[in-house]
């Protein structure tokens, strides 16, 4: 059966390969002529991202590279604003929903910007969990109705400032995570004569699912549980700050993918709210936490890296269960509180790579050394190698892996030599190969050859740290969509895992979305010369803030994209960020750049008094050493043309 050539390949079936309209929320395709465009508002007006990524280029700025659309991310938070809202006329709810934004999900300026004013008409506030948030959320924070809810550890100072906040009028709930937390917000309370609004976080029977189930249940770091609750209740009470608390919380766990669990645990959360009601306590805030997912394969199911639910049943339910509840137990509903980050930044930003080198596997497989004399070893291979029809696929891999295995020992007992055992693997990757077609050609592939796909992948080395940029994947195993941005007319003909530039052997990409499963390789096209791009997608969330700076690469690249109204699908860069410069990162490290170039500076002067290098040779050589210092951390690829290694 002969393989369908490249031409006969359409933009259409790239598009359902890479799953765009499976992940994409409406926000990702590809069109008719191959290229990746964005959707930023669901509305229609579409943008190339090879359009934004070459004026980004003319503005001198390379991959690797962080695009946000952040018209992406208002429609995020006016999505899931408009989501509550909508559930709440339905049932007939009687609270609001006051949702709040968690600052640990992307700290950066240009998000939480973006953020509070995409929720300005909703009263849509802040959540910090740390003292450093705190005074982020506290100068951000606008107006008397947003809430801003105090989570984390907290020591003197972070429940002064969240008093102090109290003073200007600011909606803040300080919520005890520890029960020694309560104590010393009384004291301070009546130490500066503010009342506190107080929340208590608790500790769910309920447990979560997903990569990050153990942050709730008995085991939980943070939360009360019930003797802890009621205890904390007495204390207020004796303090004569019972009015005080007004909020409810938990958490199970961020990216929750089955709704059932996060319906169960809504359930038992607001029988904690109604029992405190009917204490006496005013309340009137239940806060369900984060856990909203982000369906990152697109298979719409309970698997750690997907959902099997929508924004919008997510919201049905948890309006739905805490109004039934609360009927039933003739509670007054409370407002809703929700701190979804993932689900609202996740979706705005990418990470473009550039591909520059293929180490290339497949090329070698038909450059069969012949050495003078052949072991019967290598023959047998070769017999084997032309003899294809005689045997199954699955034989003929035991036998090609029974002559390897022979062909190492006889090189490690010293019956092989050099060349014979070069000739031995080279034949057993041509099998491999020849397996591996036909089982592409006959569509079925037996579990013990599905290996040899991977061990037959190419490596695409990309200019970029896996630790600096998606730290998730490499800690967590969180997949990512990952696609190649343009040429999706072709073919993908190359299977590749991806590679970054550290020099630590983690430093790669080998596990890929699918609908079924996982994969362990990509499908990408061959190079051909010019730049080749590949984006990895839904990288908003806690990406851009918990990177490392392994091998002292920094932050990447940044750009900033607007539609532009005037124009169907013209959109603008509103601001560009350049990524660090070595002077940057190595400052941050303790090294000051001035003292390095005078300690260059010495070692050369002492060389060239030694006539080691020659005066002249010796000034260019510091002019080098302070330039280099100046210049980006990543690789600069206009000075490194693409390249293949066998």
């Amino acid at each position: 059966m002969k393989t369908k050539s490249s031409s006969s390949w359409s933009a259409a079936q790239s598009e359902e390969l890479y799953g765009f309209k499976r992940w994409g929320a409406g926000h990702y395709s590809v069109d008719p002529e191959g290229f990746v465009q964005v959707n930023p508002r669901v509305e229609g007006r579409t943008v190339r991202l090879m359009d934004v990524i070459n004026e980004a280029r003319g503005m001198g700025l390379r991959a690797p590279m962080v695009v946000r659309f952040q018209d992406t991310l208002r429609h995020r938070v006016v999505q899931l604003n408009e989501m509550f809202k909508q559930a709440i006329r339905e049932e007939g709810y009687k609270g609001d929903y006051r949702g709040v934004f968690p600052i640990k999900v992307n700290q950066l300026r240009e998000v939480v910007d973006e953020v509070i004013a995409a929720g300005k008409d909703y009263a849509y506030g802040l959540e910090a969990g740390s003292k450093p948030e705190l005074v982020i959320a506290l100068a951000m924070h606008e107006g008397t109705q947003r809430l801003i809810i105090c989570n984390g550890y907290k020591d003197l100072d972070y429940i002064r400032l969240a008093l102090l906040g109290r003073k200007l009028g600011k909606r803040i709930i300080i919520v005890v995570e520890q029960l020694s937390e309560l104590q010393d917000i009384i004291r301070l309370s009546l130490e500066t004569g503010v009342k506190p609004m107080i929340g208590f976080r608790l500790k769910l029977q309920t447990r979560g699912e997903g990569k990050w189930a153990l942050s709730s249940g008995e085991n939980a770091k943070f939360g009360l549980n019930t003797a802890e609750i009621l205890f904390a209740c007495e204390q207020l009470r004796e303090a004569k700050l019972g009015q005080c608390l007004r909020l409810i919380h938990f958490h199970i766990g961020s990216q929750v993918p089955n709704i059932i669990t996060i319906k169960n645990a809504v359930i038992e959360a607001t029988r904690f709210y109604c029992q405190l009601e009917r204490m006496g306590f005013p309340m009137g805030y239940l806060d369900v936490g984060g856990g909203l997912g982000v369906d990152y394969d697109g298979s719409r199911t309970n698997f750690e890296s997907s959902m099997n639910y929508s924004m919008g049943e997510y919201a049905r339910d948890v309006v739905h269960n805490i109004h039934e509840i609360c009927k039933a137990s003739g509670v007054k509903e409370p407002d809703i509180v929700s701190e979804s980050g993932r689900a609202v930044v996740a979706v705005h930003s990418m990470l473009v790579l550039e591909v520059f080198e293929r180490i290339n596997k497949r090329e070698s497989l038909g450059q069969q050394h012949q050495p003078e004399v052949k072991h019967k070893v290598v023959t047998d291979l070769e017999i084997m190698l032309k003899n294809k029809a005689k045997l199954g696929r699955l034989e003929r891999f035991h036998d090609a892996v029974q002559k390897k295995e022979e062909a190492l020992s006889l090189f490690n007992l010293g019956y092989l030599d050099l060349e014979n055992r070069a000739a031995a693997e080279q034949l057993f990757w041509q099998i491999c190969e020849q397996i591996v077609k036909e089982g592409n050609d006959h569509g079925y592939q037996p579990e013990e050859l599905h290996e040899l796909n991977r061990l037959l992948a190419d490596q695409y080395v990309c200019n970029f740290s896996v630790f600096q940029s998606l730290i998730d994947h490499w800690a967590l195993k969180q997949l990512f969509p990952i696609a190649p941005l343009h040429r999706l007319k072709e073919r993908p003909s190359v299977n590749a895992i991806l590679v970054d530039i550290t020099c630590d052997s983690d430093g790669k990409i080998s596990n890929f979305i699918d609908l079924q499963d996982t994969k362990d390789y990509l499908n990408v096209h061959p190079l051909n010369g010019k730049p080749y791009f590949l984006g990895i997608f839904l990288t908003g969330a806690y990406q851009d803030i918990m990177g490392d700076l392994h091998n002292l690469f920094g932050r990447v690249n940044e750009v900033h994209v607007f539609l532009e109204d005037d124009e169907p699908n013209g959109f603008y860069i509103e601001e560009a960020l350049s990524g660090s410069r070595i002077a940057d990162v190595i400052e941050g490290v303790q090294y000051q750049q001035e003292e390095l170039c005078r300690r260059m500076k010495a070692q050369i002067d002492t060389a060239t008094r030694k006539d080691m290098v020659k005066p002249r040779e010796g000034v260019r050589l510091l002019e080098l050493y302070e330039s280099v210092m100046q210049s980006k951390t990543y690789l600069d690829i206009d000075r490194k043309p693409q390249r293949e290694r066998s």
